[in-house]
């Protein structure tokens, strides 16, 4: 077990494997297993969306609520790891994982046949096309103004120190912006799904 442990990609592969096992115990309790067709693929890629998602505010929220209020704290001399290893590895995770939650979630609106009423915000779909036009604008801003002023912040792209602190700080509030309209998309992504709320009932 330690051996699977240490390595992050064979915990990963573990992960995996015991999802199987479960859908086939699962399958074999029910009498049937499951229906390779439309259905199945449009679930499997709301299960991709939903854990892209979490990497994605995850990581958003770990830059926020720990690394971000924790930089000051760390002596100087010790803030080279976080900046030349941590950051630039969570950055990459971070990025790669809006991507791929916005292309997922398209998918899924695609396959499900809403995309259009979402889009338009068209009742029932409107509290999720407004999450949607949410998070396409928090994924505009990690790729267009995040990521590249981070690449200065950090030092990957060489510029002078002057600009590497204002792009530092660009980042930063850019990316509290993103803290900010986290907590409505995430409401939003939620509340589709019950037809109490006013954005689903009301036409």
């Amino acid at each position: 077990m330690a051996a699977i442990l240490q390595s992050l990609g064979r915990t990963i592969i573990a992960g995996i494997v015991i999802l199987i096992l479960l859908i086939l115990i699962a399958s074999s309790v029910a009498g049937a297993g499951p229906q390779m067709g439309h259905a199945w693929g449009a679930f499997f890629m709301r299960w991709l969306h939903v854990v892209s998602g979490i990497m994605w505010i995850g990581l958003l929220w770990y830059f926020n609520f720990v690394q971000i209020p924790s930089m000051p704290k760390i002596p100087d001399e010790q803030k080279p790891a976080i900046g030349k290893v941590i950051a630039p590895t969570a950055l990459f995770w971070f990025r790669w994982a809006a991507l791929f939650t916005v292309l997922t979630g398209l998918i899924v609106a695609i396959l499900n046949g809403y995309a259009h009423q979402a889009f338009t915000l068209q009742a029932p779909f409107r509290a999720i096309g407004l999450g949607m036009w949410i998070a396409l604008v928090m994924a505009f801003n990690v790729w267009f103004i995040i990521w590249p002023n981070q690449k200065r912040a950090l030092g990957i792209v060489a510029v002078e120190p002057d600009v590497k602190a204002k792009s530092a700080r660009v980042a930063m509030l850019t990316s509290r912006i993103n803290t900010v309209l986290s907590v409505p998309m995430l409401f939003l992504m939620s509340a589709q799904s019950h037809n109490t709320t006013w954005f689903v009932v009301v036409s």
